[in-house]
């Protein structure tokens, strides 16, 4: 099929607020999206994404399911994580069929980890993934490791490096297998793969610090504090910038990928939990988990675009190829919404599970799948 290139140029004016702490309607203020321009392939008789309008085509629910996340390899893969309430991560193709389930158990003498006091036959809990830029691997986060020694007991609230460590699982996406671990900090949760597919970056909830995993090597390169409770990822397309929101701090984070530097944007909000960049990196969107809020900011002059309300403790987003369209998760409303990002409008809003807590985008399919922490996946399409 013939493709066009359509761009879109978007700047306009719109509302900012003084204090990211601030829930309730932010001032108004003038600022603009900045040079908020995106390209992207679409058929002669097609749409763009912001006008297309979401339906429900699917729903997936088994007895090994309870999804904390859900993510789309790229190539017609995707994976839930199903944490320690399964003990393992489901497989699934385009066509909602399970192709694998994979155990989290491992023998951490296999790959090389010796341990003194504690069991070295240990359960993992898998929370989110990411893939390498090929897809060849999909890194795998374990909230905690189970087994005679560990302490895998954690809340919301914790918070110190003398807490168990944990590990990072790296999965062949050919054979399923668990060929490589990676030790992290306390209650790893959200990781990111480097588009030059140098680096993983790894947030660490409970040790307050970020890993930044060599890919080269297996093992963590270093290790970066950046305060209370750390969370979501999002890394700039040329690879030099990893944002790491810090949910207790109201903060984002900076890390230069080159020197490991930092510095620290206060436009975040209060509870940031989830990023993700705008096509052209020059737009940072943010779930603000207990504000009830998505925010647009400026990740370059730390200001406040706009932000709209989306429902009770957003969690988890997605956005749309050509960077028209959030795909948003509210986790206490059982909804998920979609955002055009042209103005920052709700346009549509859906009934989804009980618990919505993850979400990704198969642009090819120009599908949405959520994850229901209650244990399904439903499957949305954008036509």
């Amino acid at each position: 099929m013939k493709l066009w290139i359509i761009s879109v140029s978007l700047v306009i004016g719109l509302a900012a607020c003084a204090n990211g702490e601030n829930t309730k309607a932010p001032a108004a203020t003038s600022t603009s999206f900045p040079n908020l321009t995106t390209s992207t392939l679409v058929p002669p008789h097609g749409k763009r994404s912001d006008e297309r309008t979401l339906t429900l085509v699917d729903t997936i629910a088994n007895d090994n399911l309870q999804p904390k996340s859900i993510v789309h390899s790229g190539t017609g893969l995707f994976f839930a994580q199903n944490m320690m309430y399964r003990h393992n991560i489901s497989v699934f193709d385009r066509q909602s069929n399970l192709v694998a389930t994979i155990d989290d158990k491992v023998d951490l003498k296999d790959f090389g980890v010796e341990v003194t006091d504690k069991s070295s036959v240990v359960r993992g809990s898998p929370v989110e993934a990411a893939f390498s830029s090929d897809a060849k691997y999909a890194y795998v986060s374990n909230y905690a490791m189970y087994g005679n020694g560990w302490d895998p007991s954690a809340v919301d609230t914790c918070q110190g490096k003398d807490r168990d460590p944990s590990f990072v699982y790296r999965v062949n996406t050919s054979t399923f297998a668990i060929d490589q671990l990676i030790l992290v900090g306390a209650v790893p949760k959200y990781l990111a793969v480097s588009p030059d597919n140098k680096y993983v970056v790894v947030s660490n909830f409970c040790s307050l610090d970020v890993s930044i995993i060599d890919v080269s090597t297996g093992k963590e390169k270093q290790r970066i504090d950046v305060g209370l409770h750390p969370r979501g990822i999002a890394i700039t397309n040329d690879s030099s910038t990893a944002y790491v929101t810090v949910m207790g701090g109201g903060i984002i984070i900076a890390i230069n990928l080159r020197d490991f530097t930092s510095r620290t944007i206060t436009s975040a909000g209060y509870t940031p939990r989830h990023l993700v960049l705008s096509p052209d990196n020059s737009v940072l969107y943010i779930t603000n988990n207990k504000s009830g809020q998505i925010r647009a900011i400026n990740p370059k002059t730390d200001t406040l675009i706009k932000s709209v309300t989306t429902g009770v403790e957003p969690r988890s987003m997605a956005i749309s190829d050509d960077g028209l369209s959030l795909y948003v998760v509210n986790y206490q409303s059982d909804t998920m919404v979609k955002v055009r990002t042209s103005d920052m409008q709700v346009i549509q809003t859906l009934k989804t599970g009980h618990h919505p807590v993850g979400i990704t985008y198969d642009a090819q399919m120009r599908r949405v799948w959520v994850a229901n922490y209650t244990g399904s996946l439903w499957v949305f399409e954008d036509k």
